[in-house]
């Protein structure tokens, strides 16, 4: 039996913020929460990462419970722990302290392995017009696509 491909993207963070720099991190997950990613019960809507005690924590993530889980089912928008070494969280951890950038989770997957990682980016938030702008080269973009197949 083929495994099922896992892929849940964050649409709005490439939207309202610029990418800097990309980090692929595992996830402490229970077993359920696990089942019900593969299954693709599992959404990035709203979610955001923050430092505390040294850790980096992603809050907001939305797991669905699962559906035979029985008295063992998680909560479907815990905090979890992201893991990462210690010269990735010092740097991500100096980048948070400048002002306007935070780390967003860009991307949920499942590796050749059956883990569940999770690609978070050091961003910064664009102004108004930066996303009319983007909107504005995606359109271009489309239409040079559309004359050159002709």
């Amino acid at each position: 039996m083929k495994p099922t491909v896992v892929n849940i993207k964050n649409k709005r963070a490439k939207f309202d913020y610029e990418l800097i720099d990309t980090y692929t991190v595992g996830i402490v997950l229970t077993g359920t929460e696990i089942k019900s990613i593969r299954l693709g019960k599992a959404s990035l809507v709203d979610t955001y990462c923050y430092f505390s005690r040294g850790e980096l924590w992603v809050k907001n993530m939305h797991i669905a419970e699962y559906f035979y889980g029985s008295y063992n089912n998680h909560t479907a928008r815990r905090e979890r722990k992201l893991l990462l070494n210690k010269k990735e969280l010092s740097k991500l951890e100096r980048g948070t302290k400048e002002t306007g950038l935070t780390i967003v989770p860009v991307r949920l997957f499942i590796n050749e392995k059956g883990l569940a990682k999770l690609v978070i980016a050091l961003a910064k938030g664009k102004k108004q017009y930066d996303k009319r702008e983007t909107l504005k080269e995606k359109d271009d973009r489309r239409a040079m696509d559309r004359m050159f197949k002709r």
